[in-house]
């Protein structure tokens, strides 16, 4: 059986579809799209979830944003600069998940 992509992992036990959309759609054709670079999909993605509050999507999305050549300081220095737009405890929750991840 091959391995689970994250995202069925996370809902394919509950729902199936939104797994299949996530990986068919959003990281097979959105995130493969020429038009932005990986990074800045990431930079831009870190981003809307902080301002969205969405932090518990933060830490797969803070690993992938390394992986897709940001620095950890380069991270904190665009959720600092986030505590100014999206709100201070968005940018404080975020970091507090930003050391985790860092720590792993």
């Amino acid at each position: 059986m091959p391995e689970q992509t994250p995202a069925q992992r996370a809902v394919g036990d509950i729902a199936p579809k939104l797994a299949q959309l996530t990986d068919d759609v959003l990281f097979a054709d959105v995130w493969e799209r020429p038009e932005l670079s990986k990074r800045d999909r990431s930079l831009v993605t870190v981003a809307s979830l902080v301002t969205s509050g969405s932090t518990e999507q933060l830490v797969g999305h803070l690993a992938r944003a390394k992986q897709n050549g940001l620095t950890e300081t380069e991270l904190v220095e665009a959720l600092t600069h986030l505590a100014f737009y999206a709100g201070w405890p968005k940018a404080m929750s975020a970091l507090q998940v930003a050391k985790r991840v860092f720590a792993e």
